[in-house]
Parts: structure tokens; sequence; C-alpha cells
């Protein structure tokens, strides 16, 4: 007959109550999205108190929210740390931002590194200030513009105005390095994210489904410098490149955008990750309520579509079209 020893049969007894865990955590959301807070509260509760990170991060976006307990922000800070304490992402996120919200910048600063190595577009925009200013994390100039390059083409209107304001202080030279640092930033994410979906079709738990909230307000802007630095001497023209068409018929569209300014951001990005590109004129064409992202002049379509095929092969989207007449 075969022996188990203690640590074999906790093992086994862990093991048989994880399910039930797991599906009271489920059957939580399922009370939740039919508007039974308290009913999705009962059931989170002991598990959270238990240790279990989704629920932890669940009961913290109830008190958040103010869903079936008074709102605290206290508690649902709490329960936060908690679970990013285990290793929950949204938890982590959301720590940092409340955190910040709060005034204390300081705390919040190892959770926005966090949020913002795994792309977490607001993390980085926080973040990009902080290393800006210096004034929570030490000074980096290169990691500033590149965070807030990263969240203006995620879509944050702030991270935009920011790097306007960036752009008349930040050396060119650093802004360079910058945009090569945003680039592969955005490399590592895309990368990261192929792992983690390989990874979730044999999860080793559960995954929760749904959240109760997926998103939070962006905290207001904070002066992005408070002592701006002098404005370096205006460099001079680059040469254009050798190998650019003085002419041609023929362009390429890299992309189409709600605004002008994650037009001319996505440029930005490209040109620093491709260097093929940086060889051609970059313009912007208003079509509606889209702003096209054009560059060119190619001479033949055979051009334009061998510079799509490295654009393509660098992450970007690209399309060959023939000037206009």
């Amino acid at each position: 007959m075969k022996r188990w020893n203690a640590v074999g049969l906790v093992a086994v007894a862990l093991a048989c109550a994880h399910v039930p865990a797991r599906a009271d955590v489920k059957a939580g959301v399922d009370a939740w999205e039919q508007g039974d807070y308290a009913r999705a509260l009962k059931l989170w509760r002991p598990l959270a108190d238990a240790g279990d990170a989704d629920a932890q991060f669940n009961l913290a976006q109830a008190y958040k929210l103010g869903r079936g307990v008074p709102q605290d922000m206290a508690s649902a800070l709490d329960y936060y740390q908690k679970a990013a304490a285990q290793g929950h992402a949204q938890a982590e996120d959301q720590a940092g931002l409340l955190l910040y919200q709060q005034g204390r910048q300081a705390e919040a600063v190892p959770y926005l590194e966090h949020a913002a190595a795994r792309g977490e577009s607001r993390a980085q925009y926080l973040l990009g200030i902080a290393l800006f200013n210096g004034d929570f994390a030490p000074r980096n100039w290169v990691r500033a513009y590149a965070m807030m390059t990263r969240a203006s083409a995620a879509g944050v209107e702030q991270a935009t105005r920011a790097l306007e304001h960036m752009d008349r202080f930040i050396p060119e030279a650093q802004r360079r390095d910058g945009l090569a640092l945003a680039a592969a930033m955005e490399t590592g994410a895309a990368r990261s994210a192929r792992v983690a979906g390989a990874a979730a079709q044999a999860p080793l738990r559960p995954p929760l489904s749904t959240t109760p909230v997926r998103t939070t307000a962006l905290p207001p802007s904070a002066p992005v410098a408070r002592s701006a630095p002098s404005a370096p001497p205006p460099a001079p023209a680059p040469a254009a490149p050798p190998h650019a068409s003085a002419g041609g018929a023929f362009q390429v569209q890299l992309g189409a955008f709600g605004e002008k300014a994650r037009a001319e951001t996505q440029w930005k990005l490209l040109s620093a990750k491709i260097p093929a590109l940086a060889a051609y004129q970059h313009s912007t064409q208003s079509a509606g309520a889209m702003t096209r992202l054009l560059a060119g002049p190619l001479k033949t379509r055979a051009d334009a579509e061998a510079l799509c095929a490295r654009v393509t092969a660098g992450g970007g989207a690209c399309i060959a079209k023939p000037l206009p007449q």
C-alpha cells in the first residue's frame, strides 16, 4: 500500500481547496455583474482575508467605487497593496495610481515603475513627469522622453502636451536616445504580450475573466517642470540622406489617427525604430475626422512596397500609394 507523508497530504488538500475558492470568486463576479453587490462582497471577503489575490483586487474595486460598501479609499488601497504583493498586475497598477492621486508620489513610484514596464500608459505618463522633474525619482530625461512618447502613442492626451513642453528643454541628442528607448520598449512589450498569450493557453490558475471595473480616472496633470533648464541652441538641419529620392510618384501611408499630435508621435517612434524611414520626409493629411501619416516621395511602386516591407517587419502599418497628380 502506498504511504502518504504529511507534506503530500497538505499539498493535496490545498489543491482541492483551490477549486471551490476559484468558483466562489467567479460566482462573486457573476453577482456583481447582476448588480447584487452584497452577495459579491459576501463571497469575496473571506477569500480576500484568506489571501486570494483576485478576491482582494475585487474587494478593493468595491471600496474604491463605493458599491455594496461605503466608499473608502484607505481600504481600497490596503486591498490593492495586498493583491499587488502577490503579483496581481492590475492591483499593482491601481495601487500606484491611487497613491499618486493621494499625493504620496514617492510611495507610488515603485508601483508605477512596474506598471510602466508592462506598458500601462497612465503609469508611463506619471513616471515620465517624475523622471523629467527629478522630484520623486532621479532625473533622467532620456527615460522621461521615452515614457512620455509611449504614453502619447497610446492616446494619453496629457502626454502629448507634455512632450511638446519637453521638446523645448531636452537636448536633441537626448530626445533621439529617448525615441530609440521608446522603440525598444515597444518591442519588449510586444514580446511580453506574446509570452503572456502563450502562457494563457495553460494557466496555472483559472484567471478572473471579468473585473469590476477596467479603467480608472487619470490623475490631474502635474506641472511638468517647476524650473526649466535653459533651452539648448538649435541644432543645424541634417543633410538629406543620399539615397532619398529627390522626387517620385509614390508615397507610403503609415496609419490614420484621430489627432494630428498622435500622428506626429507615431512618426517619431517609427523613424527611430526603422532607419530606412529617416531618409524620407513625412507629412500629415486631413481625411474627415482622421489624420493620415505619410512619407515619401519614392520613385516607383516597387520602391514604396520595399519600404513598406521594412516598416511591417518592424511592427508598423504601411500602405504604398501613388502621389496625387
